[in-house]
């Protein structure tokens, strides 16, 4: 199986302010690309006959999910699945307030792309800019800018234009390397599945076009080998009496059986004996491949340790630079003692210092604070009580993220990026 194979899935996540179409873009989607089934789309139609609509308003393929945000679900990302010939999609449908910044932090933390909402009468609003510094934040790969409702403004080229050169203008200033603008009507269904008759001027592809040819294979890092170990495997039966498998997921490289290796803390070195995944042995394994690795010598290797290339390590750190988003209602102050989640190990960790939170609104730092509070996002040292193996976040996602545990009630309180 090559990478291209296993990279079908594409995770995208879509934020935008209150009214701007955000339902009824997925609605679009999951309609027009027929994923959904003929008993949801008649429910549908009732529904919008009920309420009095003259068209069918595909929001509510999507707004069921609003019912659950209302009882107050802590961390309520809506996930919805769906496919097309070419890939395989995943949604995370996150809420875009300002006290879902949590939310959207969780739901866009795996995603390889962003769709961001504009709309057209509207231009980019405060949402607009917290989303995209958040997307920059995470470091996802990719950007759609969605400028909708373009029927409501008869579909004029120039105010399109406006918001794409107001919209680049500012994210000039983030980390975003790949950024496309789509003119959409959600409602319409103009430019979403399939190509709008009402806007000649627009050359580019559809949104569906876009999502399923975006490049991915190259979003994991395939350079720096990682693999945490996260179980050993002794089967202690008597056809397998010798048999130590080490399992896990790859977090970055490709290995290969005969590879040299080397284990973290120990620093002592091997040789890649098998692969396994899912039983069958395999000729290489790479990011984010879930497998069972034996190696050549009998090394004592527990859970928590990382499997690495000689020559190519991580750092071996105890003081951390991170940012972290903080998601818990109790502030997070310097001296809070922690537990630590970085890969598949844990440890106690305690707040040195909070050197700054960032307005994520105007990306200013506001500096010379003691505390920070829920869906904050801040730049915090961390000293941790064992060594960790990091990498910074811009690096790899896998290794150069760590997610915080209050150690009385065990609830994650906050997810951090390794600077």
């Amino acid at each position: 199986m090559s990478i291209q194979e296993n990279n079908q899935l594409l995770r995208f996540t879509t934020a935008g302010s209150v009214d701007d179409g955000k339902s009824t873009l997925i609605g679009r989607l999951l309609y027009d690309s027929k994923s959904i089934f003929e008993d949801q789309i008649e429910a549908v139609k009732t529904s919008s006959e009920k309420k009095g609509f003259d068209y069918v308003d595909l929001s509510l393929l999507t707004d069921g999910l609003k019912s659950e945000r209302e009882q107050g679900i802590t961390i309520d990302v809506a996930y919805r699945y769906f496919a097309t010939p070419k890939r395989k999609f995943i949604i995370a449908d996150t809420p875009g307030h300002t006290q879902y910044t949590r939310n959207m932090v969780t739901g866009a933390s795996t995603a390889n792309l962003a769709i961001i909402l504009v709309d057209a009468r509207k231009g980019l609003l405060e949402q607009t800019y917290r989303h995209s510094f958040i997307a920059s934040l995470l470091k996802i790969p990719h950007v759609v800018v969605c400028v909708n409702k373009m029927d409501l403004v008869d579909y004029s080229e120039e105010v399109y234009n406006k918001i794409v050169a107001d919209y680049e203008a500012f994210s000039s200033k983030l980390d975003i390397k790949d950024v496309q603008f789509v003119p959409i009507s959600a409602l319409k269904g103009d430019n979403v599945v399939d190509r709008s008759t009402n806007m000649a001027w627009y050359e580019g592809s559809t949104l569906l076009y876009h999502l399923e040819h975006v490049h991915i294979a190259s979003d994991f890092n395939h350079i720096d080998c990682r693999f945490p170990v996260q179980m050993v495997i002794r089967p202690h039966t008597l056809g397998f009496q010798d048999f130590r498998g080490y399992a896990g997921r790859i977090d970055g490289g490709i290995f290969k059986p005969g590879d040299e290796v080397k284990v973290l803390p120990s620093g002592f070195s091997s040789k890649i004996k098998s692969i396994e995944l899912n039983g069958e042995p395999i000729s290489e394994a790479y990011a984010p491949m879930s497998v069972t690795m034996t190696l050549e010598d009998e090394i004592d290797i527990s859970r928590g340790d990382m499997i690495v290339r000689p020559n190519n390590q991580p750092a071996v750190e105890q003081d951390l630079e991170v940012m972290v988003c903080w998601m818990n209602q109790k502030s997070l102050q310097t001296r809070t003692k922690l537990i630590l989640k970085h890969t598949t190990k844990e440890c106690q960790a305690m707040i040195k210092d909070i050197q700054y939170k960032v307005d994520v609104n105007t990306l200013h730092r506001i500096e010379d604070i003691s505390e920070i509070g829920m869906n904050d996002i801040a730049r915090v040292s961390i000293r941790t009580a064992q060594p960790v193996f990091i990498d910074p976040y811009r690096k790899n996602r896998m290794t150069g993220s760590v997610i915080l545990i209050d150690p009385n009630t065990n609830e994650t309180v906050g997810a951090g990026m390794i600077i």
